[in-house]
C-alpha cells in the first residue's frame, strides 16, 4: 500500500504534507493540483507525521488539503541505450519530444524510447559468474559501443541462466535471465534505474588519479593540468570567457563521451548551447560533437528543485557510462546556482542560516558531491573516469564568498578567470598565478609528467610560474617610477613574463589550429620559451630590450598559427634563431 498525505501547508515550492504512514527521506511523491494534474515532488524533511517535499514545477494555484501519494522510492533515471545526443531537464524529460515550447505542469516525457530496437551482441555466457555492472552485452549507441550491464541495484553473485542471441531487441525485451545462489531467477533487460542522490559504486577499486587528462589548451595542460578522474572548477565575473572555455574542453579534451549540465544558466545562454552544440565538428572524429554529448538543462526561471537535481541526473549519468569503461567528461555550469538553490529551500525550511545565508552544511554537500567524480577499475579489469570540471560564478567576481570557498575545498584544480586579463583581451583570461593543480604535487602524477612529457617537467613549470611573479613585480615597480627610473632588468624581467604570456598562456578558441595544442607541441614550444628566459642579454637601454621581446612574441605567436613543424613553422623559427644570436652573448 502506497502512504498518502494531505496539504497542510504550502511556502512557494515546499509543501508540508500531514501523512498517514510511513515516509523515507528524499522520497519522490505526487502532489494532485485542484486542475487533477498530477506534479512530482521530493521529500526533504521529516518531523513526526509531516514531510516537507519540494515540488519540482509551479505551485500556484495548489491548495491546502490537496491529495499527496508517496511513490516508495527517491528520484531515479532511466538508464540505457538512447541517452547519447539528448537534451534532458533536471528530471530527465525529454526536452525534444515535449508537446510545446515549454513544459506543461505535470507533463512528464519518457526519457528513453521504448519503441526503437537495438542490435544486441552477447558478451556473456551461460554459465557465467556475474555481479552488478558486469557487461552481458552490447549494442551500437552510434558509433559508440554502449554495454548492457548487469542492473547496479542487484547485489551479490549470480549465474547466467539464459543470454539473448545476437539480434534486434526493444529496451524492455528480457535479454538475460540471471540466478542467485538460491536458485531464484531475474529478468533483465537492457533499460535499468537509478536513484540520481546515491553514487554508483560498482566497480572494483577506485584509486587516487595518476595520469594527466589532455585538454588541448596550453593555460591547463602545461601550467595546470587537471587528472584523468580529476576535479577543477572556473570560478570568473561575467563576460570573462566561462562559456567559450567550457566549449573549448568539450571540443578538445581527451575523453569519450561529454554531458554538459546547465544548472540554472539565463535562457540565451542554455539557448547558445543547444543551437551551437549540435553544430560544433569534432575534431578527434570528424562528426558531429553532438552524437557523443548529452545535455541536462535547467534554466533560472525553472523551480529550484528541478535545478538542484540536474547535477544529480548528470553524475548518475556519467557514472552510468564510466561503468562502461569510457572517459567521461562532466562540465556543469554553474554550480553558483545550484549552490543558490540549496540556500532558497534551506531558506524556507527555516534551517539555521550559514555564510551570505547558504545552508551550513554547503562544504559538505559539494565535498560529497565532486568525490563521485574519480577514476575507477572495473570488475573485469577495464577502467573508466569520470573528470569533473564545474564553473562558479561569484556576485561581483568576490572569489571569497561561499560556493567558491567550499568548491576549492573539494576540487583540486582551481582556474581563476580574471577580469583585468578579460579586459586587456588576454584569453584564456585564466591568472596564472592565483590559479593551481595540486595534482602538480601528487608523486604518481609527476612521475607520469617525466615519463610521458619530459623529465623534471614539473620544475620546469614551476620556474615559469617563478618568472611570471617576478615579471609582475617589476611590472608594478616600473609603472610606479617609469620606464627611465628602473634599472634595464627590471623591463628583462617584464617581458621575459610577457613571454611565456602571450606565446603559452594566450591562445585563440577560434583559430583552426591554434584551438588546440597537442602535449608534443606544448612541450616543444614551452622548452622553446623557457631557453629564451634562461638566457642573459646584453641590453643598454629599455627600447632595445622592449624591441627584442616583441620581436620573439611577434614571430613565436606566428608559430602558433601554423601546423606543427611544416615549412612556415620551421621558418619562423629560422628567423628567431636568428634574432636570439644577434643578441645572444
Amino acid at each position: 500500500m502506497k502512504t498518502k498525505g494531505k496539504i497542510a501547508g504550502i511556502i512557494s515550492n515546499l509543501v508540508t504534507v500531514q501523512v498517514d504512514g510511513p515516509v523515507a527521506q528524499n522520497e519522490i511523491c505526487f502532489v494532485t493540483h485542484p486542475s487533477g494534474v498530477k506534479m512530482m515532488a521530493e521529500v526533504i524533511k521529516i518531523t513526526g507525521d509531516k514531510a516537507f517535499a519540494q515540488v519540482f514545477e509551479s505551485t500556484r494555484g495548489l491548495k491546502v488539503g490537496s491529495e499527496v501519494e508517496f511513490e516508495g522510492h527517491m528520484l531515479e533515471v532511466s538508464l540505457g541505450p538512447g541517452i547519447l545526443s539528448k537534451s534532458y531537464d533536471g528530471l530527465q524529460n525529454n526536452l525534444e519530444t515535449m508537446t510545446g515550447v515549454f513544459l506543461k505542469r505535470g507533463e512528464y516525457t519518457p526519457a528513453l524510447d521504448n519503441d526503437s530496437r537495438w542490435k544486441f551482441a552477447p558478451l556473456a555466457k551461460v554459465g557465467d559468474s556475474v555481479t552488478a555492472a558486469d557487461w552481458l552485452g552490447e549494442v551500437m549507441e552510434g558509433w559508440m559501443p554502449h554495454k548492457i550491464m548487469v542492473p547496479f541495484k542487484m547485489t551479490g553473485t549470480y549465474t547466467v541462466k539464459s543470454i539473448a542471441a545476437e539480434g534486434e531487441y526493444a529496451l524492455t525485451d528480457t535479454i538475460a535471465t540471471l540466478a542467485n545462489a538460491d536458485g531464484e531467477e531475474f529478468k533483465v533487460s537492457m533499460m535499468q534505474k537509478w536513484p540520481v542522490k546515491i553514487a554508483i559504486t560498482s566497480y572494483k577499486s577506485k584509486p587516487r588519479p595518476f595520469k594527466m587528462m589532455e585538454t588541448g589548451v596550453r593555460v591547463i595542460d602545461t601550467f595546470n593540468p587537471i587528472a584523468e578522474g580529476g576535479t577543477g572548477f572556473i570560478p570568473g565575473p561575467f563576460g570573462c570567457g566561462k562559456t567559450v572555455l567550457q566549449h573549448a574542453l568539450a571540443k578538445q579534451a581527451d575523453a569519450n563521451m561529454i554531458i554538459m549540465a546547465a544548472c540554472g544558466e539565463r535562457a540565451n545562454e542554455v539557448v547558445e548551447i543547444f543551437k551551437e552544440f549540435p553544430e560544433l565538428v569534432d575534431p578527434r572524429t570528424g562528426r558531429k560533437l553532438m552524437e557523443r554529448t548529452t545535455i541536462i538543462c535547467n534554466t533560472s526561471n525553472m523551480p529550484v528543485a528541478a535545478r538542484e537535481a540536474s547535477v544529480y541526473t548528470a553524475m548518475t549519468i556519467a557514472e552510468y557510462y564510466r561503468s562502461m569503461g569510457l572517459k567521461v567528461l562532466l562540465l556543469a555550469d554553474s554550480t553558483s546556482r545550484w549552490a543558490q538553490a540549496l540556500r532558497e529551500m534551506s531558506n524556507r525550511l527555516e534551517e539555521l542560516p550559514g555564510q551570505d545565508a547558504f545552508p551550513m552544511d554547503l562544504p559538505a554537500i559539494i565535498s560529497n558531491f565532486y568525490s563521485r567524480a574519480g577514476f575507477v577499475y572495473l570488475n573485469n579489469g577495464s577502467t573508466g573516469s569520470i573528470t569533473f570540471i564545474g564553473t562558479v560564478s561569484p556576485a561581483g567576481g568576490n572569489l571569497k564568498e561561499p560556493v567558491t570557498e567550499g568548491t576549492k575545498k573539494a576540487a583540486r584544480c582551481f582556474y581563476a578567470l580574471s577580469q583585468n586579463r578579460a579586459d586587456s583581451k588576454r584569453y584564456p583570461a585564466v591568472d596564472p598565478m592565483d590559479s593551481y593543480s595540486k595534482y602538480l604535487e601528487y608523486p604518481e602524477i609527476q612521475d607520469y609528467l617525466n615519463e610521458k612529457v619530459e623529465k623534471g617537467w614539473v620544475a620546469k613549470v614551476l620556474g615559469a610560474k617563478t618568472l611570471i611573479q617576478r615579471g609582475k613585480e617589476a611590472a608594478e615597480q616600473i609603472n610606479i617610477l617609469g620606464d627611465d627610473s628602473v634599472p634595464v632588468e627590471y623591463h628583462d624581467r617584464f617581458w621575459k613574463s610577457e613571454l611565456i604570456d602571450f606565446v603559452i598562456l594566450q591562445q585563440d578558441a577560434f583559430d583552426k589550429i591554434d584551438a588546440s595544442c597537442s602535449m608534443e607541441r606544448q612541450q616543444y614550444v614551452f622548452g622553446k620559451v623557457m631557453d629564451i628566459c634562461s638566457k642573459a642579454f646584453d641590453f643598454h637601454t629599455f627600447e632595445e630590450c622592449a624591441s627584442f621581446y616583441k620581436s620573439c612574441i611577434n614571430l613565436m605567436k606566428q608559430m602558433n598559427y601554423c601546423e606543427f613543424k611544416d615549412k612556415n613553422f620551421k621558418k619562423y623559427l629560422t628567423d628567431l634563431d636568428i634574432v636570439i644570436g644577434e643578441k645572444g652573448r
